[in-house]
């Protein structure tokens, strides 16, 4: 209906209508940016809960039991971060919050 509508609008009311199209155009052009930031925050976040959560799983890397050198810890750390398997879920959790184009 709007389709057949708006080519028979002259004048100011077409000006009104486009600065209006345009302004919802400009409004959703942010929310898309914002919600592209905050869903590279929240995929930043998950993957460091990941990260956590496989250390403790692992009997903590981070254990006061075990004297460990710097190094060890760093490298048993730096496996887990790899292994955690963030990519699989973020890859799979993604889908349900990136929007459609």
């Amino acid at each position: 209906r709007i389709n057949q509508v708006l080519p028979t609008i002259t004048g100011e009311e077409t000006r009104a209508i486009q600065r209006w199209m345009r302004s919802v155009i400009d409004r959703l052009d942010r929310y898309k940016t914002e919600h592209k930031r905050v869903l590279k925050e929240a995929t930043t976040l998950l993957e460091l809960a990941l990260w956590k959560a496989k250390l403790f799983d692992n009997g903590g890397v981070e254990g006061e039991e075990v004297r460990t050198t710097m190094g060890s810890r760093k490298r048993a750390r730096k496996e887990v971060r790899v292994t955690s398997g963030a990519n699989i879920v973020i890859k799979n959790v993604l889908p349900f919050l990136a929007l459609k184009s």
